[in-house]
């Protein structure tokens, strides 16, 4: 079943931000506010709550700093140990840069396979993108009521805040 969506588009992010704060206030269903760049303060007038992927980056540098250090130790102290010059089997500072690498590493590719995986972008995905939103535009995304007045209402309320431009699409959940 689709749903119907009113877009907005904006040509400045001070009128975004206006716009967004006054659906917001509105009590209308904001869906997503798409602009070509980051925005200031954009998540706060979005009502967004702080983004977990922080926590999800420094649990897999944690897992790639433990493995790393529990094979390298493994390796040196308890399958092969090694004399080396007199150095003790498990030397720490030697251990630093592959230690250092894998934690990078386990860090990263978790954040960016995350991060794919929380926005639902999947090889094949057929989602469409909104006219010269990457360019130049600025455009809010809101589900109004299903009375036609909160529809009127909504668009109004976009036209007051600036909008150039309003479009109703039908998109699947």
């Amino acid at each position: 079943m689709s749903t119907p969506v009113l877009i907005g588009y904006f040509e400045h992010e001070a009128q975004v931000l206006d716009a967004t704060r006054a659906v917001r206030e509105a009590g209308h269903d904001l869906r997503d506010v798409y602009t070509p760049y980051a925005v200031h303060g954009l998540d706060d007038a979005m009502g967004l709550k702080p983004s977990r992927l922080t926590w999800v980056c420094f649990g897999a540098g944690l897992l790639g700093c433990t493995l790393a250090l529990s094979l390298q130790i493994y390796t040196s102290v308890v399958s092969w140990p090694l004399n080396v010059g007199g150095k003790p089997f498990n030397s720490f500072p030697a251990f630093i840069p592959v230690t250092f690498e894998l934690t990078v590493l386990f860090a990263a590719l978790s954040t960016v396979a995350a991060f794919l995986v929380r926005a639902r972008l999947f090889p094949g995905n057929k989602r469409q993108t909104l006219p010269r939103v990457t360019d130049d535009r600025f455009a809010i995304v809101i589900a109004p009521r299903q009375s036609p007045e909160s529809l009127e209402a909504a668009e109004d309320l976009l036209r007051r805040h600036g909008a150039v431009a309003t479009d109703l699409r039908e998109v699947a959940p």
